[in-house]
């Protein structure tokens, strides 16, 4: 049986994995538990550990595998009521997206221009390409691509010239790399934060700062779930 905050853990540990590919920081980690330091995250890996829940990948750092998931998720005890990922709601839709392929080896999605992971630059543009990509790399619902212009998420693995894959929605859980529009004209590839009752958008590099807006400035138009990279 799994404690409350091991359940958490695991479950964003989970999340995280699905929405970015990307094991989240420690930091990450005791935020989104509310606890006040990293000494209990370890406690609380390696009870997971232990227990065949979660693995660690040898050399690379920040590196975790869920190997199972609980089988009585309805046992266990419930989430704190301070334990919340979703961040923040929009109204975005895409039109023309293509939803998943689930008995094709590709699908065509839209390629809906540039998105800067530094300065945000204007927001999407309707597309004039596509671009093929494999259908296991994506899940349910609609999608569409973006190509990367920039070096503010190069920390997260995200390149100036990859193609990212974007999932379409409209809401999106704490510590997941999203698009965001900004004041309803700028487009931005960043790390969703929420900072009291303010939004963040949080870059992967060092040396960009972290914006803040208040919730109505910010929409979210879709989550990264890849990304292409040419050699």
């Amino acid at each position: 049986m799994l404690t409350r905050k091991q359940y958490e853990l695991l479950m964003f540990i989970d999340q995280r994995l699905r929405a970015t590919g990307i094991s989240p920081s420690f930091d990450e980690m005791k935020d989104a538990l509310d606890l006040k330091s990293k000494s209990g995250i370890h406690r609380l890996i390696t009870g997971l550990e232990e227990r065949g829940f979660i693995r660690r990948l040898a050399h690379r750092a920040r590196a975790l595998e869920v190997v199972k998931l609980p089988d009585n998720i309805d046992a266990l005890p419930a989430p704190s009521a301070k334990f919340s990922p979703t961040v923040i709601p929009g109204s975005f839709s895409l039109t023309g997206a293509a939803p998943m392929a689930s008995n094709a080896d590709a699908v065509s999605l839209p390629l809906y221009g540039k998105i800067a992971a530094g300065t945000p630059i204007e927001a999407l543009r309707d597309h004039t390409v596509s671009v093929e990509v494999p259908a296991a790399m994506l899940g349910g619902g609609a999608h569409y691509a973006l190509t990367v212009e920039g070096d503010s998420m190069i920390e997260a693995g995200i390149l100036d010239g990859d193609v990212v894959l974007i999932r379409s929605c409209d809401s999106a859980e704490a510590g997941t790399i999203v698009v965001a529009l900004v004041d309803e004209q700028e487009a931005t590839l960043k790390r969703l934060r929420r900072k009291g009752a303010s939004i963040a958008l949080e870059p992967a590099n060092k040396n960009y700062e972290t914006r803040i807006f208040p919730p109505d400035r910010v929409k979210v138009q879709g989550r990264l779930v890849g990304l292409l990279r040419n050699y």
